[in-house]
């Protein structure tokens, strides 16, 4: 009789903090198994639109079919951070789970977020001060658009509540048991931050392959029409309706036919950088929540207060990420 396996291993956030480097990295190992990202199974209390899948139990656990003889099984999803209540799902889910989560400066995360909800539908306002300026209304359901798959999101401050968010896993799953990166080291030395995570979870040491090239930089949607349409939740939720009625060789060749579509229609480029009248204000207004990670997580981050001469822009940041993976990628 066949037995499912179950994942043990979960990134669980926060957004544009490198978790897409950091997955990837993970699936080249030879023991470890990461299923697809963002598959937001846990977080009954993350509200997505019915044009986002969300697996049930028995289809959850048949993403982690084709681990062939990993040792390790894990998945990626951001807003599990976010979540009230996945933590405490993951621990009943799988007592002996351990949790990676990256953390990177609030301002740059939200910036960096803001311009990923544009690209994918999420958000359709066209300047970021005017996304903050409409959180208000948002948790009242105006100003969210037809194509928003994830409302909560839209709440950009709440994103970034980083010490409630962190110690809740660290209540729920107790210190050994959670691994915190933060994204400077990723982009400071990747191969030290691979090291120390492979180590956590109990992995042989591994050496990523020479030319791997992994980014997750800023994107843009050349016709926000086409965007829109394939976004659109009454043809994404009636595909989903139909799917289990599909033969599956169909259903994959319309997701092919989506995924290549959405790659025609994008292109790469750096975003308006944020002006320093707003980096300084919300780096003020987060100044007591980044004291207060600090302290939770045994670290200094008052460099994230600060406006520190030559460093570098968040694209150049993100970019590094790229360059840091090849030719030689991090080293175990």
């Amino acid at each position: 009789m066949f037995v499912r396996r179950k994942p043990e291993l979960f990134l669980v956030g926060a957004p544009k903090c490198g978790t897409t480097v950091l997955n990837h990295y993970l699936a080249l190992h030879p023991d470890v198994y990461m299923a697809r990202k963002e598959m937001h199974f846990f977080g009954a209390d993350l509200c997505f639109g019915g044009q986002f899948y969300r697996r049930d139990g028995k289809s959850y656990l048949r993403e982690f079919e084709n681990c062939r003889s990993r040792r390790q099984l894990g998945e990626s999803s951001v807003w599990y951070l976010r979540s009230e209540s996945a933590a405490a799902e993951i621990k009943a889910f799988n007592p002996d789970a351990k949790i990676i989560i990256m953390l990177r400066e609030p301002t740059e995360m939200l910036h960096s977020l803001y311009h990923q909800f544009l690209f994918d539908g999420n958000e359709q306002l066209p300047a970021f001060e005017l996304a903050l300026a409409a959180e208000g209304e948002r948790r009242s359901g105006r100003l969210i658009a037809r194509q928003s798959y994830f409302p909560q999101g839209l709440h950009y401050r709440e994103n970034a509540r980083f010490t409630e968010q962190v110690a809740r896993y660290l209540e729920v799953f107790g210190r050994e048991r959670v691994h915190i990166v933060i994204y400077d080291d990723l982009v400071a030395d990747a191969g030290a931050v691979y090291r120390r995570v492979l180590n956590f979870i109990g992995a042989a040491p591994f050496e990523i392959p020479a030319g791997i090239k992994v980014v997750n930089g800023n994107k843009f949607a050349k016709s926000r029409l086409l965007r829109n349409c394939l976004n659109d939740p009454l043809l994404r939720s009636a595909a989903l309706a139909v799917r289990p009625w599909l033969p599956q060789f169909l259903f994959a060749g319309l997701q092919r036919t989506e995924a290549r579509l959405q790659q025609l229609n994008t292109r790469c480029a750096g975003r308006q950088p944020l002006s320093p009248e707003l980096r300084r204000q919300l780096r003020e207004e987060f100044a007591p929540e980044v004291a207060r990670l600090g302290r939770l997580i045994g670290r200094d981050l008052s460099g994230w207060n600060e406006e520190r001469a030559g460093a570098a822009t968040p694209d150049a940041q993100e970019a590094g990420l790229e360059l840091m993976a090849t030719p030689g990628g991090p080293r175990g």
